[in-house]
């Protein structure tokens, strides 16, 4: 099961109650954690998530609202005991602004690696990380500055068929090695692989994160089928379009639209301006465009 957490919902600046856009995806005891704008570690403890167990970060962009918290999570991080490696990965032009930023942090008790991701279109970037069992894809938004968006896969495990294990003799003790993909040798010399006793790869979750852009076509690709697409929607108010198109942002109506054309799931909307104080007065109009909406408030939490 994975464990989905909006940290916060809010764009350009944090209110009092409402913290800047950030998402936490847990899955199998590890974490992704999706922008981190000022505040971030407050939420992650106000909504009693873990920090240490964080083993990526992946940044959009770098305005002052999505990266800002870093230093002090980091620094709390290494509060934490942690002494593994930890990955921000971000695009390729931002890599000297997270170094600048991190530098505040002084020595940190593990290794921060940071990783510069392509900025081309229309798909970046494709990464495996086998120990979180998670492809991560990109794709390149349309945003004042080099923005990214993230698709995460999470990889389920292909059931056990227990039934072929014993016809083939392969003893008890195996089947948990044979279950997490490794290839095992009897005592006879017989060697088994996983396929022999496992059956079809089930599609992985797939979750979509896209925020500070224009409502590009090439989104509802990138997010065809998500069972979670989490998507800015800034303003509810129509006559705002023009405005939104000159700063490169999305209307809540646009997401929704994207939503419908990607055959998501459902959705999550987020990144609404501090002048948006009810963003839940747009639900009606809303669902009648999509209705899997969710007009999501700070720590909208899903297990998928």
């Amino acid at each position: 099961m994975a464990e989905i957490c909006l940290l916060g919902t809010g764009g350009m600046m944090p209110l009092k109650d409402r913290f800047l856009t950030s998402l936490y995806a847990e899955y199998n005891g590890k974490a992704v954690l999706i922008d981190c704008g000022e505040g971030t570690q407050v939420a992650i403890a106000k909504q009693g998530l873990k920090m240490s167990r964080i083993e990526l970060i992946l940044i959009t962009h770098c305005h002052a609202d999505h990266v800002a918290g870093l230093p002090g999570l980091l620094l709390s991080i290494g509060n934490s005991s942690r002494t593994e490696p930890l990955i921000i990965a971000a695009p390729e032009s931002c890599v000297p602004v997270i170094k600048n930023l991190v530098s505040i942090c002084g020595g940190l008790p593990y290794e921060l690696e940071i990783r510069g991701l392509p900025e081309e279109r229309p798909f970046g970037f494709t990464a495996e990380m086998v120990d979180l069992m998670l492809s991560v894809r990109t794709l390149p938004l349309s945003h004042r500055v080099s923005c990214l968006g993230y698709t995460l896969l999470l990889k389920k495990k292909p059931p056990f068929l227990p039934n072929n294990a014993k016809a083939i003799g392969v003893p008890v003790e195996f089947w948990k090695q044979l279950h997490s993909g490794e290839t095992v040798v009897l005592e006879d010399g017989t060697r088994v692989p996983p396929e022999a006793v496992t059956g079809p790869k089930p599609a992985p979750m797939k979750i979509t994160y896209t925020t500070d852009t224009l409502p590009d076509e090439d989104i509802a690709e990138f997010a065809q089928g998500a069972d979670l697409f989490i998507c800015e929607g800034m303003y509810g108010q129509t006559e705002k379009k023009a405005s939104m198109n000159e700063k490169r942002h999305m209307l809540m109506q646009d997401a929704c639209n994207l939503a419908s054309e990607a055959k998501a799931k459902r959705l999550w909307l987020t990144h609404y301006s501090p002048a948006e104080k009810e963003p839940a007065v747009y639900a009606e109009e809303l669902h009648k465009i999509f209705p899997e909406a969710v007009i999501s408030a700070d720590g909208e939490k899903i297990t998928l």
